[in-house]
């Protein structure tokens, strides 16, 4: 979904930025999809960059990894973004600052592909979320609850609207959610 989504905005010689690159899955995927793009992805751990480098093989060479959150990233501009399962990390008082530094980086009209946790944050809603992800992600009975508090205080969860909101006031436009599943949402939206 996410190469799709890039691809009706990317030229075939774009430069993409991967914010939360991980241990890599998502960098290869995309090199083998698009053999001329290249790729700078960003995390905060030494370790997942180092696992990375690995899982990228053949395509290392169309890759430069830069350890440290978005202010560590290069300027640009990036012809398109990606954040898959990274900002429900974010603490909230850093998610739009976050939003507007990866926005600056790109070029206008851009595509910028977002996916992480967000469900509604109202009672009873929030507690019946936290329940089914916990659930869903086959937590052993004995566990689920300290797996709930878990989630709910290290976790920076929006509901779905403030997320949209928030991609908005960042300067991004035509924001569009394109996926759902149980507890998880992905938006596609372009650089303003």
């Amino acid at each position: 979904m996410m190469s799709l989504l890039l691809t009706e905005r990317t030229p075939s010689n774009g430069r993409v930025l991967v914010l939360g690159a991980g241990g890599g899955l998502e960098l290869k995927a995309l090199a083998e999809a698009h053999s001329g793009w290249s790729f700078d992805g960003v995390d905060p751990s030494a370790d997942m960059l180092r696992l990375a480098e690995r899982t990228v093989g053949p395509h290392a060479a169309r890759m430069r990894l830069h350890e440290g959150t978005i202010v560590d990233a290069p300027e640009g501009p990036f012809d398109a973004a990606t954040c898959v399962l990274t900002l429900h990390f974010v603490p909230r008082d850093q998610r739009l600052p976050t939003l507007k530094q990866i926005r600056r980086r790109l070029k206008p009209g851009a595509p910028f592909v977002v996916a992480h946790i967000s469900f509604p944050q109202t009672e009873p809603e929030r507690s019946m979320w936290l329940a089914r992800h916990v659930a869903y992600g086959g937590t052993d009975p004995a566990h689920a609850e300290s797996a709930r508090q878990a989630m709910s205080t290290r976790l920076s969860i929006m509901a779905p609207e403030d997320d949209e909101a928030m991609l908005r006031d960042a300067g991004f436009a035509d924001v569009s959610l394109f996926y759902a599943g149980l507890s998880f949402k992905g938006w596609v939206a372009y650089a303003g």
